[in-house]
């Protein structure tokens, strides 16, 4: 419960004070179609017992404007509350979704290393939904249901105290079984919320890689994963419904109870006896109807305010996470980079205990190729990655131009970075798109000339719309080698200091290869450039090659210097050359 209170308050807090003023003529609204909501009902004592019985036609007309009155202001109150309240919500949601996202953006790259993408679509999408309800609708069930009870009571108490007791009592009760309910719907939804990240995880991925699916003729395999993923979404909901059950049913009970047995029972006495008018009985059993109606409809927005709260919990858990930027110690800011570039004893773990690199220390200057040479997962691209400041030494110090890289404001840092890898991002949308990606500003001279580096214009020049034309999602519509062309030409217009190159040829043909290689050739003029390449013939003319065995430089020199010392590279190279 403690835990309840200081989610409701950090809601209240965040979201509803900032907008206040809003928030406030909300209140004043609802205060105002609440109170002429009980023009109807207290309008019935006047009408069987002063007008009908005395034939009263003036004071007909008088009621009957008034009663028409009272229903006008409750309907142009609703429509401005869904103008100020409900409206207000949206913009609301649309405003989180942008800040959660661009803080899921901002996090580190063992953050999505760990962590579905379908999950984290569905925590920017969907727990913020939870708003609607605080500043929406629940705002206005709740504090519009609360002033009708309110007052209801009081009017109630004003005709008959002893009635209005004996049907309090059964309204006590419910409120009691809600609670205990509400205790065991909340770790119910906050589950929910789980289960509904990794389903829509699981199937974002199951899409993602239809073509592998239908490759190994896998449908029933991912089609019963799925299948297991919302049995679970049943099963959570099947619990919630349950809690919900009890509810429903209690009210039904408690409330007929008191509406009924004792209205008709107790009410009727009273009224034989004389102590009760006809106009009095009907006031009494409508204004307890509008007591009755916001208590049984606040159990239903206590299962909102329990879901939104659980999804705005998950939200608050992800603003919560440091983002790369936010790291204390990254306090310089580079104005411009030269390139040169220590690797000082670095060494890395993904997982406690199972490093992947153990005290690597190299030096590339300013303007060289570095490449890294080995077999697969002996930590290559771990390398890449950490001159990349995708990832951080878990030990020793990757250095910049004099520079600890950790202590750098990233910002400031890939500005300069430019990467390609082997299996390189396209956006969907035209070819110029993904090509300007970096560099949303660039002249035509400038695009087109990455495109004639990267010999781009070689494939398009035979599409109909040229640079216009649409890939579709990741490049579907296009082959791997001309993909890999746009994102070197990417590269290329970003115009870095420092560059990352992961296989970038590995998906071109022979011929895509050579042409490749004369851009590449131009691309790393000037620029310190990390190349990952299995094919050992692309990195002949490196001003440095690391051999990297077990997470360990084990050889290190240019081309020349390792084959004449016949060590691994040379039996790597002589044995790619009989193949």
């Amino acid at each position: 419960m403690a835990d309840k209170k200081v989610s409701i308050l950090k809601a209240f807090r965040t979201i509803i004070w900032p907008r206040r003023n809003l928030v406030f003529l909300g209140l004043f609204l609802i205060v105002i179609n609440k109170a002429a909501s009980f023009v109807p009902p207290v309008s019935l004592r006047y009408f069987l017992d002063d007008i009908i019985p005395n034939k009263n036609y003036d004071f007909l007309k008088v009621l009957v404007l008034v009663v028409v009155l009272s229903f006008l202001v409750q309907a142009i109150m609703s429509f401005l509350l869904t103008k100020v309240l409900s409206i207000q919500a949206q913009y609301m949601i649309s405003e989180l979704r942008a800040e959660v996202q661009k803080q899921v953006l901002s996090l580190p790259i063992r953050f999505f290393d760990n962590t579905k993408s379908g999950a984290l679509v569905s925590r920017i999408m969907s727990d913020v939904e939870g708003v609607r309800n605080l500043i929406g609708t629940g705002l206005v069930q709740l504090v519009g249901g609360t002033i009708t009870a309110i007052v209801s009571l009081i009017l109630l108490l004003r005709i008959s105290p002893g009635m209005t007791l004996l049907t309090f009592i059964p309204l006590v009760v419910f409120a009691i079984i809600a609670l205990k309910a509400f205790k065991i719907i909340r770790p119910v939804f906050r589950e929910r919320g789980k289960i509904n990240a990794e389903v829509k995880g699981r199937l974002t991925e199951t899409l993602g890689g239809i073509r592998v699916i239908k490759g190994f003729n896998a449908e029933k395999q991912e089609a019963q994963v799925f299948e297991n993923g919302v049995e679970r979404l049943y099963k959570n909901v099947k619990k919630s419904l349950t809690a919900t059950a009890v509810m429903t049913s209690s009210s039904t009970f408690l409330l007929g109870l008191a509406t009924t047995g004792i209205m008709m029972g107790y009410g009727g006495y009273k009224m034989m006896q004389g102590e009760l008018t006809t106009g009095e009985y009907f006031e009494f059993t409508f204004l307890l109807a509008l007591m009755v109606a916001p208590i049984v409809q606040m159990s239903n927005i206590g299962s909102q305010l329990t879901e939104a709260l659980a999804g705005l919990d998950r939200t608050e858990e992800l603003m919560n996470t440091t983002a790369e930027a936010q790291e204390k110690e990254r306090t310089i800011s580079l104005t411009e980079v030269k390139g040169d570039m220590v690797f000082d004893r670095v060494s890395f773990a993904y997982e406690e205990d199972k490093e992947v690199l153990h005290e690597i220390s190299f030096t590339a200057k300013a303007g060289e190729v570095i490449a890294l040479v080995g077999s697969s997962g002996s930590g290559k691209s771990t390398i890449a990655s950490l001159a990349a400041s995708f990832l951080n030494p878990d030990s020793g110090k990757v250095i910049i131009d004099g520079h600890d890289l950790s202590k750098i404001d990233l910002n400031s840092f890939r500005q300069f970075l430019g990467v390609v890898l082997q299996d390189d991002f396209l956006f969907e949308g035209t070819i110029q798109e993904n090509i300007v990606f970096p560099r949303p500003d660039a002249s035509e001279e400038e695009v087109e000339a990455a495109v004639k580096a990267a010999y781009v214009n070689e494939f398009t020049e035979r599409f109909e719309d040229g640079l216009g034309t649409l890939i579709g999602e990741r490049g579907v519509k296009l082959s791997g080698g001309q993909r890999q062309r746009i994102a070197i030409a990417r590269a290329i217009l970003a115009d870095p200091k420092i560059l990352i190159l992961d296989e970038a040829t590995s998906s071109l043909d022979t011929e895509s290869e050579a042409l490749i290689q004369k851009s590449l050739g131009e691309l790393t003029k000037g620029r310190t450039t990390f190349v990952i390449a299995h094919r050992l013939s692309t990195i002949r003319q490196a001003d440095q090659i690391l051999v990297i065995e077990k997470g360990e430089i084990a050889e290190k020199g240019t081309h020349e210097e390792l084959i004449a010392t016949q060590g691994r590279y040379y039996h790597l190279f002589t044995y790619q050359a009989r193949i």
